[in-house]
């Protein structure tokens, strides 16, 4: 039996439910309706509705593949959301999402829908790579017109004609600065394609930055076989996550927006503390258990963080190399931080797939890794944590030792051929390289890199 509206008053008493009534107005639209956003965001605006604010439902969108549309979509919209922590589980079911729309397919719905009076909040998790940023930060014009921007230009353009307010622009994706960078971007696309819209973008909407901490492995068959019997129907949406969840928006609104902030979120004037923290010291550790744990036989987090080298090498990351490039904001305690990273990593109910944070380490390690590098070799110090774990990034993009899924992969790949392993480091870091950033290897580094290349090779 299949999990929907018209079934879901069968689901166990231990489940929970939303007692709301779902048929009211699209306040978000949200791009990029992955698991991690059912885990935080829909969650949060469920709680929200749940209290008794109404007008919040969501419109997620995918921008590529159908699947979650097929998902959720003969479901109603409703998944189930199952807290995992060792010897527990907690299942609720959330309410908030009332449709999933695809971008090719129902692009002149999503317009729609953005460009309605109900509508206050476009949000994002598309990921680093769904920017279309060119290694230099700036906008691809050419990958940018398969992404979200053309369908929000053309909403806001309605907005503007029909004299309604602007949009809040929630990034809530791993970018250093998200809120910032969005609206850079955005202006980059309304230049090239609607310019008399420049104006009125500035004065009507905003880009607040925001940070999200909550790991949320991808959900396997054997999860939704475990959960089927549990609950007795199949939830073909359920998304499966830790306890721990962290939500930092910067207040900077454009209008009306769910009171988060009563469900545990934090609005605060400065996001940038958290974000960097979680940059560079979770993502930053999760990045090397991904490629150095894969590389030493490792399929999950909590398997990699046992694995005693590797966990010498997080805390080190960690405690010694980033945490001291991070001027940390009130009430923030970066050594407890790592502690409770660590706790997390060990988490054996969740099963976070190294394979699954390994994707798109081109478009991540420079905030991840490569901050922290430069930060640190301005101050005369070594990381040798990082440089480990870049020497197992590199084996991981040569694709001699796994497949790669990287935007840039074949590019990568054939850096790899033409100055050989000697010449790789300097080749994909240095000047005119690819991911040439602040940082710049010192022979020291260079010599590390290497050697630590060739015990892999």
């Amino acid at each position: 039996m299949r999990l929907s509206a018209e079934n879901a008053g069968q689901l166990p008493g231990d489940v929970s439910r939303p007692g709301y009534d779902r048929a009211q107005p699209v306040g978000i639209v949200h791009f990029g309706i992955g698991a991690f956003h059912r885990a935080h965001q829909a969650a949060f605006t469920d709680a929200c509705m749940e209290a008794g604010e109404p007008g919040w439902m969501i419109a997620g969108v995918s921008m590529r593949s159908a699947a979650v549309a097929e998902q959720l979509n003969p479901q109603d919209g409703l998944y189930t959301l199952t807290v995992r922590s060792a010897g527990e589980s907690r299942t609720r079911l959330v309410g908030s999402v009332a449709q999933v729309l695809v971008a090719g397919s129902d692009r002149e719905e999503i317009v729609a829908c953005l460009a309605s009076p109900d509508c206050h909040v476009a949000s994002f998790t598309v990921t680093e790579k769904g920017y279309c940023r060119k290694p230099d930060g700036s906008l691809d014009l050419a990958k940018a017109k398969d992404g979200f921007y053309p369908i929000l230009s053309d909403a806001l353009v309605m907005r503007r004609d029909a004299g309604l307010p602007g949009l809040s622009l929630l990034s809530c994706d791993n970018l250093s600065g998200n809120g910032k960078q969005l609206r850079r971007l955005m202006l980059e696309w309304i230049d090239s394609d609607a310019a008399d819209l420049c104006d009125w973008f500035l004065g009507n909407c905003t880009t607040p930055d925001s940070m999200v901490d909550r790991i949320v492995p991808a959900s396997s068959g054997a999860d939704l076989d475990g959960l089927e019997q549990r609950i007795g129907m199949r939830d073909e949406g359920a998304v499966f996550t830790e306890a721990f969840t962290q939500w930092v928006i910067e207040d900077d609104f454009a209008g009306r927006r769910p009171s988060w902030q009563d469900h545990g979120v934090q609005i605060v004037s400065d996001v940038a503390p958290f974000e960097t923290a979680k940059l560079r010291m979770l993502n930053g550790a999760h990045s090397l258990l991904a490629y150095a744990g894969q590389d030493r036989g490792h399929t999950f987090v909590h398997e990699a963080i046992a694995d005693d080298q590797l966990r010498r090498l997080v805390q080190r990351l960690m405690i010694e190399e980033a945490a001291p490039t991070i001027a940390a904001g009130d009430g923030q305690d970066l050594e407890a931080y790592a502690e409770d990273l660590v706790a997390r990593f060990e988490n054996p109910a969740l099963n976070h797939r190294l394979a699954q944070i390994a994707m798109d380490g081109s478009q991540k390690i420079g905030q991840r890794w490569l901050e922290t590098l430069a930060i640190q070799q301005q101050r005369g110090s070594s990381c040798e944590a990082i440089l480990t774990a870049i020497a197992h990034w590199l084996n991981h993009i040569s694709g001699d030792a796994r497949e790669v899924e990287d935007p840039q992969a074949d590019a990568l790949r054939e850096v790899w051929q033409r100055p050989g392993l000697d010449g790789i480091v300097h080749a994909i870091f240095g000047t005119g390289g690819p991911l040439q950033s602040d940082w710049t290897p010192s022979q020291s580094d260079l010599a590390y890199i290497n050697a630590q290349l060739q015990s892999l090779r």
